[in-house]
């Protein structure tokens, strides 16, 4: 599973339609005649920008976890506008450490938590991937810059990882996440982690370097021992 999004650009507008308009007068051309081959731009929120870099099952995701509403309340409140009118924008921010059983809810949770930050009116360019899709991009192989690619991942303003610890443990998978939770750590980026292991299993599976910037870096949420999927609920 993984996912991208950015805020939208402007696919046109009144300058371009003034601007023909101007031409055609110029050749004595009706504007009426050619009307029909000139389209409106399409409204494009940034909800729908969001929700078309969704995975289908999570574009109805709401956040009503009380820990989860005081992350996005924070990281909204934190978020500014890179120029005097401009939409605000997600730069730094808390992080959090969603823990529980499989199926509890916390990656429903999670993109929720997205969908409601750019409800309330913040800018955040966003990526999402389970662990095991992290390793596997991340993983050296010819005609791949893996180097490159954890450089994008670590400075993305807002990352989802889910289901960490899932993959199975190595030193080089510890390496890994090490070099890129340290760079968010460094940056204050926030990052909504997910993972069905207690602390001190995440400890040895990926070290006390790792798990001590995540103690420092997070607030960790504690869900409910119920599979809700098993419940035919949204999970």
């Amino acid at each position: 599973m993984r996912t991208h999004s950015r805020d939208p650009q402007p696919l046109g507008g009144t300058g371009t339609v003034d601007r023909l308009a101007r031409i055609l007068a110029a050749r004595n051309i009706d504007p009426a005649a050619v009307a029909d081959l000139v389209d409106e731009p399409e409204p494009y929120s940034p909800l729908d920008a969001l929700l078309a870099g969704m995975p289908p099952r999570y574009r109805a995701a709401v956040a009503d976890h009380p820990q989860v509403l005081v992350w996005v309340r924070d990281v909204a409140e934190g978020a500014v506008a890179p120029s005097r009118g401009a939409r605000r924008q997600v730069t730094t921010g808390p992080s959090l450490l969603m823990a529980g059983v499989v199926g509890a809810g916390k990656t429903h949770q999670a993109y929720g938590a997205v969908r409601r930050l750019v409800q309330s009116g913040v800018g955040v360019r966003w990526r999402a991937t389970t662990a095991a899709d992290l390793y596997a991009d991340l993983r050296p192989r010819p005609g791949a810059d893996s180097e490159r690619e954890l450089a994008a991942v670590s400075r993305c303003p807002l990352l989802i990882i889910d289901d960490l610890g899932a993959a199975k443990a190595s030193e080089w998978v510890e390496e890994v996440t090490y070099r890129l939770i340290n760079r968010r750590y460094n940056h204050m980026l926030p990052t909504l982690i997910t993972t069905n292991l207690a602390i001190k299993d995440l400890r040895a599976h990926l070290g006390d370097r790792v798990t001590s910037r995540l103690a420092q870096m997070t607030t960790r949420v504690e869900f409910e021992p119920v599979d809700r999927r098993r419940h035919h609920t949204t999970a």
